[in-house]
């Protein structure tokens, strides 16, 4: 069931660590298996746990789960069965779901007598609103592939044995585009949506004149206007 114990957190941060940036990786498809995406923390390591051993194994367990977020390129989470838990908090570090018509979804630890601790009281919020987190969150339901894209937390919705091939097109779409940008726009968006419009919008100036420092803004530029849009030749420098 892809349990996120500590041994496959450390794995999952040190597998984002090799493909963030890395020359040859246009885009990162996060993928459980054709089961199941991942049905939450392991309860059993847990269980036992004290106090002090929680709050450094929590810290740790953010930090994997930031790793991911933070990976330069695009990512896609393909969803396949069960994305509970830890599995729908590391989904939701992906910048795009794909889930099969069979999937769940759901924050059930309010039904272990505890509350998302990877970033799902936080990132939840973020894609759906605050109301709607709270309602899955201190309700602790599971909902369906077609509810999650209902509410904005999936992107796209296919039959369960298309979602890994749906993912890896999706993925595909940013096959030798422009990496620099690609990268600049995702840390817009993810450092600009936790701060007010007026800073939000300097760190937006920021990356876009440095843009202009890159050989591919210079490709992309005098492409369109020697080509037209969509033809430029991307190098990622």
């Amino acid at each position: 069931m892809n349990a996120l114990n500590l041994h496959m957190q450390r794995e999952i941060a040190e597998a984002a660590l090799f493909v963030s940036g890395r020359v040859g990786i246009d885009a990162v498809v996060l993928y459980g298996g054709e089961k199941v995406f991942a049905a939450g923390a392991d309860v059993k390591e847990m269980a036992n746990m004290t106090y002090p051993e929680m709050a450094l194994a929590a810290v740790n367990l953010q930090s994997a789960f930031d790793t991911v977020a933070k990976i330069s390129q695009p990512t896609i989470a393909a969803i396949t069965g069960f994305a509970l838990g830890g599995g729908l908090e590391l989904a939701m570090c992906a910048d795009f779901r794909v889930a099969g018509d069979n999937a769940k979804l759901g924050q059930p630890e309010i039904l272990l007598g505890i509350i998302p601790g990877a970033g799902g009281t936080q990132r939840l919020p973020r894609l759906i609103g605050v109301s709607r987190a709270k309602d899955l969150i201190l309700g602790g339901q599971m909902i369906t592939a077609d509810q999650g894209l209902g509410i904005g937390l999936v992107n796209q919705v296919v039959e369960p044995a298309q979602v890994l091939e749906s993912a890896l097109a999706w993925a595909a779409k940013f096959s030798h585009g422009p990496k620099l940008a690609l990268a600049a726009a995702k840390r817009a968006i993810d450092n600009g949506a936790n701060v007010d419009l007026r800073t939000g919008l300097s760190i937006e100036s920021t990356e876009f004149a440095a843009l202009f420092a890159t050989e591919d803004q210079k490709r992309g530029m005098n492409s369109f206007v020697e080509q037209g849009p969509g033809k430029a030749d991307f190098v990622g420098r």
